[in-house]
């Protein structure tokens, strides 16, 4: 071939084959120090900084979402320890190829080689699969470096666990996102066909995606015609791209769910239509949410605004009639009378200790006074004998015991000092006074 070419074409040829390559392959760091993000696991003192520098490489856990780095970081490492890399992914790796790989580490370690195994979706590993890794992590056969992006606590065995070290990757923020696309546009040599607004709209399309990033970056190079420049609006229908999308079965469902639960129970009506307008917008289950909006009202309002179940669950059924996008707006409108509404745990925290006891008391019966006698053999057995009909009482209260003979009386339900709870509590109040006084 290099009879064919003269310097100057084969040099082109060689561009061209590199050109062909995607940019995110392309830009792929070949050392530690052009890595971008992650500074507080490579910055002067991050965590595998300092492993390097005691020259100490345990095996390790990277737990964090994609596109942050987690394979080029795990092959820089090998090159910076002088580890031969072996990668393999959960996803199409078996018990036999796991074999062949330790294996193969054995004989390497015998000519004093040592072994960086990276194991990619690490967690799609059942748990056997993953009990095979102990002892070749124990005797030094392998440094593994699995890579997840689902919550290791969850999904890894804690044996596994006990033996790695666990790092977590953030996702690029603006200015990481930023400087990958800068390096983007001095790799290719041009300024990216979009103007500043539209920029940001890459930046935001890629969710904290270094791959997404520099393929969405790559997508706009393709679409503009010579001197063409795209603005926001322009860039959205040419790239046909929305909001990101999380992953419903992963860490950015619930993060976001548990982030709008938390500010309708701290009565942020803002921070939880974010939330709210964040988890619409990712394309979640709006029934889904209307679910979880009754299960808040429950938890964390109750019986302070007694009305908040009832518009939580009839925002649902809006939602359930009118359909998308229509019924949205209901559930946005019982999302903040969740927030802006009195506060209170005292039902949710009664019905936990309620489930306690119960359990603990196992199978005692009611007192046979509260029973019905409905033949004459429960009459002759106690069952309804010195019942007090409460509505002929005065008050309409008796003061009766309600409670199993041999369980001695529980208090479960202390209502706050908010909303209806404040009647409730008078309520409770008298009715105690009432209790003693009858009762002695």
């Amino acid at each position: 071939m290099s009879d064919l070419f003269g310097k100057d074409d084969a040099a082109t040829t060689a561009q061209g084959r590199d050109r062909s390559r995607p940019l995110a392959d392309r830009l792929r760091p070949t050392t530690l120090d052009d890595v971008v993000g992650q500074d507080h696991l490579l910055g002067p003192e991050g965590v595998l900084t300092r492993m390097l520098a005691s020259a100490s490489l345990g095996s390790l856990v990277f737990w964090g979402p994609p596109g942050t780095g987690k394979t080029t970081i795990a092959r820089l490492l090998a090159d910076a320890g002088d580890h031969h890399f072996e990668q393999i992914s959960a996803i199409f790796s078996g018990v036999a190829d796991l074999k062949k790989v330790f294996e193969s580490a054995r004989l390497r370690a015998t000519r004093g080689a040592k072994t960086l195994l990276f194991v990619d979706e690490i967690h799609r590993f059942n748990r056997a699969q993953q009990d095979s890794f102990l002892p070749v992590m124990e005797d030094g056969t392998i440094t593994l470096v699995g890579a997840t992006t689902e919550n290791p606590s969850f999904e890894l065995n804690a044996a596994l666990l006990s033996r790695a070290r666990v790092l977590t990757f953030h996702a690029h923020d603006h200015n990481s996102l930023s400087d990958l696309l800068e390096r983007a546009e001095a790799a290719e040599g041009r300024s990216l066909p979009v103007d500043a607004t539209a920029r940001q709209v890459i930046i935001r399309l890629a969710d904290g995606d270094g791959r997404a990033l520099l393929t969405l970056a790559e997508e706009a190079w393709r679409a503009a015609k010579e001197d063409e420049m795209f603005d926001a609006e322009a860039l959205q229908t040419v790239l046909q791209r929305r909001a990101p999308i999380y992953d419903k079965g992963q860490d950015g469902h619930y993060n976001l769910i548990s982030a709008l639960h938390k500010a309708v129970r701290g009565s942020d009506p803002d921070a939880a239509l974010y939330y709210l307008a964040r988890m619409f917008d990712a394309g979640e289950d709006p029934l889904y949410l209307g679910r979880r909006l009754v299960r808040m009202a429950s938890e964390d309002i109750g019986l302070a605004d007694p009305q908040a179940l009832v518009i939580a669950n009839a925002a649902k059924d809006a939602y359930d009639y009118l359909g998308s996008p229509e019924g949205e707006l209901a559930l946005a409108q019982a999302c903040v009378y969740l927030a802006t509404a009195p506060k209170s745990n005292a039902l949710y925290t009664a019905f936990k200790g309620a489930m306690r006891v119960a359990r603990e008391a196992g199978s005692l019966p009611p007192p046979k006074h509260i029973l019905n006698a409905p033949t004459g053999l429960m009459k002759d057995e106690g069952y309804g004998d010195g019942y007090q009909y409460d509505h002929d009482q005065p008050d309409a209260f008796s003061g009766q015991g309600y409670f199993p003979d041999k369980l001695q009386r529980h208090t479960f339900y202390e209502p706050v000092d908010r909303g209806f709870e404040r009647d409730v509590r008078k309520r409770l109040e008298y009715w105690e006074k009432l209790r003693r006084d009858r009762n002695g």
